[in-house]
């Protein structure tokens, strides 16, 4: 492993990750669920949740996924206990690269699926105990400043079927200002296909 590209955490929680359910999911009753990506596309989540007075008290989880992807969630089900569900429910993908101390460009799409696993996970928490939704709370990156195109609007283009710049700029509009977004839309779009798949 001598060209090794990944930090020391990284390598660590990838090494020896936490929290990782090895049992049976039926063999670990949890108070919240969420399940998301495509294992077609090869990366896919899931994550369990404890919770006691909006509280996540333990997390347990699997994923199938490069290195970038178990490290990632290895930290965040260590992040997320102790946590109040609205504070878990806000973490973004760069608050998990920051605690791994970074990961490749190419790989920062592996940590995309653990935060929306977690939302997927306190949903389902919610929605069992009808309890109101947090669901538009969590963050959301502006990637077209020009026309204010957030990373929302195109995820929700892209479970509407569009795929590429040409749809979302037929759609949205975006890029069509200044282009400086279109790196950043690009990217997200990859970080989507792994999250959905076709």
């Amino acid at each position: 492993m001598n060209d090794w590209l990944y930090s020391d955490t990284v390598k660590d929680h990838f090494m020896n990750p936490r929290n990782v359910l090895d049992t049976d999911e039926a063999d670990w009753p949890c108070d919240g669920r969420g399940i998301v990506g495509n294992i077609k596309c090869g990366d896919q989540m899931l994550i369990l949740l404890r919770i006691k007075d909006g509280i996540i008290t333990d997390c347990r989880w699997k994923t199938y996924g490069c290195a970038s992807a178990l490290a990632s969630t290895s930290i965040l089900s260590e992040a997320v206990k102790g946590m109040r569900i609205e504070d878990a429910y806000i973490l973004k993908p760069e608050d998990i690269v920051s605690k791994l101390g970074g990961l490749p460009s190419n790989k920062i799409h592996c940590s995309v699926l653990g935060d929306k696993a977690l939302r997927a996970a306190i949903d389902d928490y919610l929605e069992k105990n009808n309890l109101p939704p947090l669901a538009g709370r969590e963050n959301v990156e502006v990637i077209c400043s020009c026309l204010n195109i957030t990373d929302r609007d195109i995820e929700e283009a892209y479970k509407a079927g569009d795929r590429s710049w040409e749809d979302l700029q037929a759609r949205t509009k975006i890029g069509t200002a200044c282009g400086s977004c279109k790196e950043r839309t690009l990217e997200f779009l990859h970080e989507l296909e792994h999250l959905y798949g076709e």
